[in-house]
């Protein structure tokens, strides 16, 4: 689509982007250019859910979601996180009940942080490393969390952070993003892959460059909530079509 961009050299100055489509319609396309010190767009607030899948509260994955949690405060982003690590959180067990109920059919944990995830403009997802995968509480409340859910996850940004001493955290950062992937939501990135090293939440704290990558991941999915967020306001979510399911055996 050929386009002509039009800039107004002002204080506050203003792009004119004039598109001409096919049918000869004519499109205007107003974009503010502003100087922060003098201006600020009013940006709706963001709120992101941080998911706590340690057995202990105030451990080494903690200490990474706090280090995101303090940035987030710090980008006018509203976080919670919720620690469900410790809790008796029961796989799916396949019933099909949600498909009638809207929710999962067990009332723990999960029907608990439904709503809350439903609000939330991102998501982040905390694990220690257990064998070189995630806490079984964890991925137990994840199952069930995104099948029983119906909402429309379609750009809420996620994000996995994996806590180990030693190794396994490639593996169990690559198996939390697979609930982000198949559910239409960008992940969000950092400086590398998102783990911290520590047997327990002061040996976290000497992780220095692990906790750079928190601060670091946490101000790029700001930046990605918020310009989703504009985004959504101008041209909305993306279309989808009808899903297309096809089976191998058949």
């Amino acid at each position: 689509m050929p386009s002509l961009l039009i800039v107004l050299y002002r204080p506050a100055a203003i792009s004119v982007k004039i598109s001409f489509c096919p049918k000869k319609r004519l499109y205007l396309h107003l974009f503010r250019c502003y100087n922060k010190e003098n201006y600020e767009r009013e940006v709706p607030s963001n709120e992101v859910l941080l998911i706590n899948g340690s057995p202990h509260a105030k451990g080494s994955t903690y200490t990474a979601l706090h280090e995101m949690e303090k940035v987030f405060t710090e980008n006018g982003i509203e976080a919670e996180i919720v620690h469900i690590g410790n809790k008796d959180i029961r796989g799916c067990v396949a019933c099909g009940a949600c498909s009638k109920l809207g929710k999962c059919a067990f009332s723990d944990m999960v029907n608990e942080v439904a709503p809350k995830f439903e609000e939330a403009d991102g998501l982040v997802v905390g694990s220690p490393v257990y064998y070189a995968s995630a806490n079984a509480t964890l991925i137990a409340f994840l199952d069930r969390l995104f099948y029983s859910t119906h909402f429309d996850k379609t750009m809420k940004v996620g994000a996995s952070v994996v806590s180990a001493r030693r190794g396994g955290l490639s593996a169990t950062f690559d198996e939390l993003n697979k609930y982000f992937t198949i559910s239409g939501m960008p992940v969000a990135s950092g400086q590398y892959w998102n783990s911290i090293h520590g047997n327990n939440a002061d040996e976290a704290q000497q992780d220095l460059e692990g906790l750079q990558i928190m601060r670091t991941l946490a101000r790029n999915m700001s930046f990605l909530m918020k310009s989703i967020q504009l985004g959504k306001e101008s041209f909305g979510l993306p279309e989808k079509e009808p899903r297309v399911g096809t089976n191998f055996i058949r």
